[in-house]
């Protein structure tokens, strides 16, 4: 039977349709192959992993070795597989090329010769990990580019001068004090089992409260903040999946996905909870302005150094500004500190001597360590040794990525193309051989004065170096020894042998099963 007039009329834009739809997909695959053989090109002269991520993991491109994997090296990132990474680092000299996906690759590099020629420069940040984090904390000073972020960088620092540090010591020293009656209070005099993590968690918290908001929110005790915190935990672990996760990167597929729905639902309540304090600081400063009051506050908070904030244009911060800015301290605050100081305990006590010796170096400046001032921090040499070396053994933030915006010409006349995403990884940078003798030690000496020169400048790396080194170092630096300072004074701590540390990379390094401690009240 003959198809009639009809028939034909009505299917024939179904046809087209169809026909339209199998040239665009059949367009896409060719560029995405296209796009692949020019990495593949670019790549030649790094080797590295096999380029496919699949579960066998085979795959060969000129210039790296083929072989089976039981996991595709990006899932050694995503593990936290630390010694595999390091074995890559002593096969493959200064970096190798990380595949995401067949069409996606983070250019890893770990030498610091490579790290100072990186950081010279001012390429914008990665699309990948930041533009995810944008969705959780906003547009802040941790993913902006350009002037922007040279504007937020500008208008923030007043708040992490050496006068603010200063007053923020006894803030600190008093969050730090509840957390160790609470041990105090569970141990008695006997040698007591802790899981230290989630108090040092609580802790770090509490002093972001009052240092970011002037807020006596006594969540060491009641835990009236755990949703906050469980907000940044949860946020934090859904943007790390979507990074490893090819078709997530996709903004369409994720819109519709079970995880972006909570993602959303947890970005309300820190969003609601940040701008009720924003919106009450505001009225009170109002206040505090029409009816000529100075406010019961000792100090000058972050909050309030941000909204009095404008350039010689009279720019301020808008409410996104602020809300990004905040949340990213908080976030930054309380998971780098916290994690960096239950990492330094525990090495503390694998080490009993390196510990003693900087309990009598704290003895010794403290007496008994009824008051802890800022004149007495920078007298802690031993004690600083200490936490520099355990910000290399453990670094908080793993490694951060940027875009290249022009072609970059490493020291040893290798070069990548613009457009590529180069990841500093800082794990690999304080864990190469080639650089630390043997890196997996705890050696404080390493960063005793008489070896500063003895290392490369590049060498150590957990704040980043250059124009945008992080920002908060030194309040991070001022509560870390406040932090140990007074811990080793009350407490001798010891490791307990049937659960050892395992740390997981999740955006930030974190404990998988916490970190638990032997504590003993020292009479």
């Amino acid at each position: 039977m003959e198809t009639s007039w009809l028939e034909m009329r009505w299917s024939r834009p179904f046809y087209l349709a169809f026909v339209l739809l199998l040239t665009l997909v059949l367009l896409q695959t060719i560029k995405l192959f296209l796009r692949r053989q020019q990495l593949l090109r670019d790549l030649r002269p790094f080797p590295g992993p096999p380029p496919l991520h699949c579960p066998t993991g085979e795959g060969k491109h000129p210039g790296a070795e083929s072989g089976k994997r039981k996991h595709g090296v990006t899932q050694l990132f995503r593990d936290g597989d630390f010694k595999t990474i390091e074995e890559f680092v002593k096969k493959y000299p200064c970096g190798f090329p990380a595949w995401i996906g067949p069409f996606e690759v983070f250019f890893q590099i770990y030498d610091p010769d490579y790290a100072k020629t990186f950081l010279s420069r001012t390429d914008p940040k990665s699309q990948y990990l930041y533009r995810f984090l944008n969705s959780l904390l906003g547009q802040g000073l941790l993913s902006l580019n350009g002037i922007r972020w040279f504007q937020h960088r500008r208008l923030i620092t007043p708040a992490f001068n050496f006068n603010i540090l200063k007053s923020h010591t006894s803030v600190m020293a008093q969050s730090v004090n509840v957390m160790l009656d609470k041990w105090e209070k569970i141990c008695g005099t006997q040698e007591s089992v802790l899981e230290v993590f989630q108090d040092i968690s609580l802790m770090s918290l509490d002093t972001l409260m009052k240092s970011t908001f002037s807020q006596e929110t006594n969540c060491q005790i009641n835990s009236t903040h755990d949703h906050y915190t469980r907000g940044i935990t949860e946020g934090s672990e859904i943007i790390y999946n979507r990074m490893f996760s090819f078709l997530y990167h996709y903004d369409i597929i994720f819109k519709f996905s079970p995880k972006k729905r909570h993602l959303q639902k947890l970005v309300n309540n820190l969003h609601q909870y940040t701008d009720q304090i924003i919106q009450e600081r505001r009225k009170a400063l109002k206040d505090e302005k029409e009816h000529g009051k100075t406010g019961n506050r000792k100090f000058q908070d972050f909050l309030d150094i941000l909204l009095s904030a404008q350039d010689e244009q009279g720019n301020s911060f808008s409410d996104a500004d602020l809300y990004a800015e905040v949340n990213t301290f908080m976030v930054a605050g309380q998971d780098t500190i916290g994690g960096s100081l239950a990492w330094l305990l525990y090495h503390l006590a694998q080490n009993p001597e390196h510990q003693e010796r900087c309990r009598e170096e704290i003895m010794g400046i403290l007496g008994d360590g009824s008051s802890i001032t800022w004149d007495h921090l920078g007298k802690m040499t031993y004690t600083t040794m200490c936490i520099k070396e355990t910000l290399r053994l453990c670094p908080t933030v793993l490694g951060f990525s940027r875009q290249l915006s022009q072609p970059l010409t490493f020291p040893d006349g290798r070069s990548l193309p613009a457009g590529m995403t180069v990841t500093l990884n800082i794990w690999a940078l304080h864990h190469n051989p080639a650089i630390w003798e043997n890196p997996q030690v705890f050696d404080p000496l390493r960063f005793a004065p008489d070896n500063y020169d003895k290392r490369h400048s590049y060498s150590f790396l957990p704040f980043s170096a250059g124009p945008r080194n992080c920002i908060g170092q030194h309040f991070a630096m001022t509560e870390l020894k406040v932090a140990i300072a007074m811990t080793l004074l009350r407490f001798k701590i010891t490791p307990d042998p049937t659960r050892p540390l395992i740390v997981v990379p999740k955006v930030l390094l974190k404990p998988k099963n916490g970190v638990y401690l032997f504590l003993k009240k020292i009479s």
